[in-house]
């Protein structure tokens, strides 16, 4: 079976994690998970790092950064993997999703305007300015865009539009290790952005986060809390409610050899995409996710669509290519389905109904991307 997507892990993994083991230092006292923290800070041109125990561990912080209560908003994409919402709700705070682009999958951004300037009034408070929903009266404290699959939407467009209506920035930057638009990495556009380096993710520590920021009070406050808000070296005092998210050192130490090899993996996945749009193109009904305008992806899981979608899942994982269906919206999911939905065409179910992910390996060969292709052109033809 080639697998969907799994690490790769040829470099100093197994050196670093034998030298936690040897020293002793496996817990979240180390020096691997700061060194981690700041390779990922740094390749993402943000000035501060926070190593967390998986991104949406990350998520969740991000918004008690940021002051979101259960009295807010948060807006989200309906496509998205579950961790977005759930961490939303962690807060107390209820999403509004906002349907995606039918071309990129991405959050619509003129519905997300519609919605803003057609729902929401801005209202001065205490604390500052805000837009509040007017059927709730909630305050939409905050939009946390998804950068799905690698791929990143219009975000100067984003930022304007979140100045406007004063919303914070959190961006779920999980799958968008190595993408940048117009240049600027994501997760760095927002006030605060977060990765993940889950086990399928585009290099991956087993299960870990980095939470990114350039404000410096934001980073000293989110390793405050990630590490119980212990103010004290030697006794146990603690001056808030905290949280024990800080990653461990032995799972930072393979981040680190991971991002040793990671330009060499994103050139991999890159070539990867491109050979997958090549040998694919006009194959059957296939369409490709499409790339904005100065959006360059890092290509991390590739997912087509197909009317034959069900078919060609079947098909393919009975014939030794594990491949897998997109996620479900959120809308349509028992937790969300009282929500705010922003829609007009309801393009996330058509996206959920015919959307498929291939092969997709940070250590995948030309051999195993010429079998999945052959396999995918093999059924088109069997099906005609």
């Amino acid at each position: 079976m080639i697998p969907l997507s799994i690490p790769k892990l040829n470099g100093n993994e197994w050196k670093y994690v034998q030298d936690c083991l040897n020293t002793g230092w496996i817990s979240s006292a180390g020096s691997y998970v700061n060194q981690f923290e700041e390779m990922v800070a740094k390749y993402a041109g943000a000035k501060y790092g926070v190593a967390c125990m998986n991104g949406t561990a990350g998520l969740h912080m991000a918004q008690i950064l940021l002051g979101v209560t259960e009295n807010d908003h948060v807006i989200a994409p309906n496509i998205t993997f579950i961790a977005t919402l759930n961490a939303i709700k962690y807060t107390g705070a209820q999403p509004i999703l906002i349907d995606v682009d039918p071309t990129n999958w991405q959050m619509d951004l003129d519905l997300l305007e519609h919605y803003l300037s057609n729902q929401t009034e801005i209202r001065s408070t205490e604390a500052g300015n805000f837009s509040f929903d007017t059927s709730t009266n909630k305050r939409v404290r905050a939009i946390m865009p998804v950068h799905v699959l690698g791929n990143i939407g219009d975000m100067n467009r984003m930022l304007a539009i979140a100045k406007t209506y004063h919303l914070d920035i959190i961006e779920d930057s999980t799958e968008a290790l190595g993408s940048t638009f117009n240049g600027k990495h994501a997760g760095t556009f927002g006030k605060i952005g977060v990765f993940s380096f889950n086990g399928n993710k585009i290099i991956s520590t087993g299960g870990g986060g980095v939470i990114v920021t350039d404000d410096e009070e934001l980073a000293k406050k989110a390793r405050h809390l990630t590490t119980q808000a212990k103010v004290s070296a030697m006794d146990y005092i603690h001056d808030e409610i905290g949280f024990n998210y800080r990653l461990v050192n032995v799972l930072a130490a393979i981040g680190v050899a991971q991002m040793e090899q990671f330009p060499g993996i994103l050139k991999a996945k890159k070539a990867m995409d491109a050979y997958y749009r090549e040998h694919l193109n006009e194959v059957g009904d296939i369409q490709f996710q499409a790339i904005p305008e100065g959006a360059n992806p890092n290509g991390w899981l590739f997912t087509f669509s197909t009317s034959r979608m069900r078919e060609l899942l079947a098909y393919l994982n009975d014939n030794g290519v594990q491949s897998r269906p997109f996620w479900m919206p959120m809308n349509q999911l028992e937790m969300f389905k009282n929500d705010i939905y922003i829609t007009k065409k309801d393009v996330s179910a058509s996206v959920y109904q015919n959307s498929i992910s291939i092969p997709s390996s940070a250590g995948i060969t030309p051999e195993q991307m010429e079998t999945v292709v052959k396999t995918i052109k093999k059924f088109y033809t069997l099906v005609r």
